[in-house]
């Protein structure tokens, strides 16, 4: 029983467990609205509805940003260990 529990972590196996799963639910989150904004938008843009369509439009560019950084975060951590 000693042997198996010096081969496995299990708190660092939970940990990888319940951050991957916040941070694949996340991004599909955010990159879904970073979807709908731009679709809305555009949607907007056709109906002359100009502020709404700005509104969304800097919606998105902040879900897309928000995807860029979660790119680089990530790739930063798995090079940093």
């Amino acid at each position: 029983m000693i042997l198996a529990t010096a081969i496995l972590d299990a708190h660092a196996l939970l940990q990888v467990a319940y951050v991957s799963l916040i941070a694949g639910v996340g991004i599909c989150v955010v990159y879904a609205v970073a979807v709908i904004a731009v679709t809305r938008s555009s949607e907007h843009r056709r109906a002359d509805r100009h502020v709404a369509s700005a509104l969304y439009a800097a919606l998105a560019s902040i879900a897309v940003a928000g995807c860029c950084w979660a790119i680089v975060a990530g790739i930063a951590i798995m090079t940093k260990k």
